[in-house]
């Protein structure tokens, strides 16, 4: 069944595309984020057993592999992309807490960017250029945006 969109003149049918190719499975997938060139969906899901993050590309219609990314002593989550998907900005469990994270594709590392950062961190945001970073912390008491600027220099 599609979702109806009305305006004062014709309704607009729209039809919801389940993609194949690895992004759907029989565990929950969430947490979708497209790079604005909307080449590459990434995604949150737990089908190894842990939390993992996931890099579907829509041209190829397939998973894209992430060395180094996702590690069986952690979780990763809520993933962000910038424009081109070079960069994804996450949630990682990795030093026994929610840190912030943004992995290079080319590098195929990641750097830790909540160090820092007192209390809980979630939802981080990265900029088109992968320049800046912005996430929710609590180190305050309360929830705050935190910004971070990155060095990024765009030689692979």
């Amino acid at each position: 069944m599609g979702i109806v969109l009305s305006s004062c003149r014709h309704p607009l049918l729209l039809t919801p595309q389940v993609l194949t190719g690895g992004v759907n499975s029989q565990f929950p997938d969430e947490y979708p984020a497209y790079s604005s060139d909307g080449r590459y969906l990434a995604f949150a899901s737990d089908r190894e057993g842990r939390r993992d993050i996931y890099l579907y590309d829509l041209e190829q219609r397939r998973l894209v592999s992430l060395p180094n990314l996702n590690r069986w002593d952690s979780s990763q989550d809520q993933p962000a992309l910038n424009a081109d998907g070079r960069y994804i900005a996450y949630v990682s469990t990795e030093r026994g807490k929610p840190d912030i994270m943004v992995y290079d594709r080319v590098k195929q590392r990641s750097e830790l960017l909540s160090a820092n950062v007192r209390g809980s961190v979630r939802q981080p945001t990265i900029t088109g250029d992968g320049g800046k970073v912005a996430f929710q912390s609590s180190q305050l008491g309360q929830w705050h945006i935190v910004v971070i600027e990155r060095d990024t220099p765009r030689t692979n």
